[in-house]
């Protein structure tokens, strides 16, 4: 779990809603002989207070610096998944864009131009989404580093018949006499 989830960090919205609870709480109680309808338009406007309350301070907290900015899940100060949407529509309107020249829409002068723009707008966000390193790659590159000083021994040959075999073969590929650490 989180830090951001877990019980021991207060977040401030918490606030605005723990407020609007106590608030529609009080009015049940205090309006006793109203009508069943105006006791829920009270708490409906209790409750719409407390939002607007969360929303200003969503709004305006991190101008004053009461909230930090996420950036957990950034790539160069902005989310993978905005970086990853902007890629896909950036490629979809090179499709479009080719399909219109084909179709006689576009000159071949403004297809060049616009396409070189979008072309370059592509490989910049491919770049920034390859430059935030992932999981994945981080595990590859820890592969690569722990395999590759076995792949670089040098190759064993079998005692029994002679044949070549892998640095880390523990058996001949050939006759499957066992290859022991001393071969």
């Amino acid at each position: 779990m989180s830090s951001e989830t877990s019980t021991e960090s207060f977040q401030p919205w918490q606030l605005f809603t723990l407020a609007g609870l106590i608030g529609a709480t009080g009015v049940v109680f205090f309006a006793k002989g109203q009508s069943p309808a105006a006791v829920i338009l009270l708490s409906l406007t209790i409750f719409a207070a407390a939002a607007v309350g969360a929303a200003a301070l969503r709004t305006f907290g991190p101008l004053a610096g009461l909230l930090g900015v996420d950036t957990s899940r950034s790539v160069g100060g902005r989310t993978r998944a905005a970086l990853e949407r902007e890629k896909t529509l950036v490629l979809r309107t090179i499709k479009e864009l080719e399909f219109d020249r084909a179709m006689g829409k576009v000159s071949e002068k403004d297809f060049a131009e616009m396409s070189a723009r979008l072309r370059a707008r592509a490989a910049r966000l491919i770049r920034q989404l390859d430059a935030g390193a992932t999981y994945r790659e981080s595990i590859e590159r820890e592969i690569e580093r722990r395999v590759a000083p076995k792949l670089k021994a040098s190759p064993r040959f079998c005692p029994q018949c002679g044949a070549k075999a892998d640095a880390s073969a523990r058996f001949c590929p050939q006759c499957g006499t066992a290859i022991g650490a001393e071969a």
